[in-house]
Formats: structure tokens, sequence, C-alpha cells
């Protein structure tokens, strides 16, 4: 090999390298997380889960509910200052997301990971009434895994999480490919990763 061929060798191992602990360091915390929540997963029916409910209450103020009445389109956001006093006074969180308005009340779902919730108000009382389930943190992180409810936020998280795996991979590819010579099991070993998988699709997983 000459002495060119062998720097350009020498540099591109280095790329390789640092590309490679670089990925590994962003998507080590994220793969833990989804090898952890896949064993839970494969298990959910094993695990028990004893759901909290918390339930609160309170009637909203003539004006405001005068102010809620004046909407009239059918899937509106509940109005900012009728947010605003719920969130004081019930620490509950509505957001921007959209309600479900009818002639009695207007019904907001609240779904979250390992959970699930739900905000009514009553258009003749004004009686708000507020239920939260929590089924506990597996099932919290198991909602993480599947991207459940999670938001915007999570959902680019699992992007980039997703391009740090293939970066991760695909430079652990390359590197064992540059190293293979001096390594014989090396082929043999990648195979068996492909063909055992495809094995138990093929001989146990009926379509």
């Amino acid at each position: 090999m000459s002495k060119q061929a062998k720097a350009a060798r020498s540099f591109w191992l280095k790329q390789l390298h640092t590309w490679h602990w670089v990925s590994s360091a962003i998507c080590l915390v994220g793969m833990l997380l989804f090898a952890i929540t896949g064993i839970t997963l494969n298990h959910a029916g094993a695990i028990e889960a004893d759901p909290v409910v918390s339930e609160r209450a309170a009637t909203l103020p003539p004006p405001l509910l005068a102010t809620l009445n004046a909407t009239t389109d059918a899937k509106a956001v509940v109005p900012p200052v009728v947010r605003d006093w719920i969130a004081a006074e019930l620490s509950v969180d509505l957001g921007g997301k959209p309600g479900e308005w009818s002639e009695d009340e207007v019904y907001v779902g609240l779904p979250r990971p390992g959970g699930d919730a739900w905000l009514s108000i009553d258009r003749g009382s004004g009686a708000v009434a507020y239920e939260l389930t929590s089924r506990g943190w597996i099932s919290y992180l198991n909602d993480l895994h599947k991207g459940r409810n999670a938001g915007e936020a999570w959902r680019w998280f699992i992007d980039v999480f997703a391009v740090a795996c293939l970066a991760f991979c695909l430079t652990g590819l390359i590197l064992l490919q540059l190293h293979a010579r001096h390594r014989p099991m090396t082929w043999p070993t990648v195979g068996l990763g492909l063909v055992v998988p495809v094995l138990i699709a093929v001989l146990f997983i009926h379509l």
C-alpha cells in the first residue's frame, strides 16, 4: 500500500471512529430506553398496572360562562380567558387543544403518555369536571417508546435519535468492513444477526 493510500485510510478511519463514538453518545440513553421498554412492551400482559384516578371540580363564573357560550364553532379551542381561569383554579393546562362542543357541554380530551385525562364544562351551569388517570411509570415509558400522545417535541427527538442510530450502525458496518480481514468471524456474525430474525419470522410468524 502506497504512502498516500495509507494516509487516506488513516484519515477515513479517524473520521469513522469520530462519527461512530459521537453518534453512539447521542443515542446511548435513547437506545437504553427503547431496549428496556422493548422488553416491557413484549411482556405487557405480565406486568400489571394499577390505574390511579384523580378528579377535580369547579364552577365557571357567569361572565366566563357567557364568553364560552358565545363560541359557535363545534371544534373551537376554549377561549383564552377560560383557559387561564381553568389553569389557575384546577392547575390544568388545556393548551391549544380543540374541544368537542355540543348544546350541553364542552369536552376536551387530554390524552398523555402513561395515562389519560379529560375536562368537561357544562354550558348551562358552568360546572367544570376534570379527571386524570395515571397508569404508572412503566406505562409512561412504554408510551414514549410508541410515541403515543407525546407531542411534537418528542416526535422530533425520535427522528433525531433514529438518524443518530443510523449513523452509529452504518459507521460501525464500515468499520467492520475495514477490520474484517483480521477478524474472520466478522461477516458470519453479521450474517447470523440477519438470518436469525428472518428464520423466526418465516417459521414462527404466520400471515
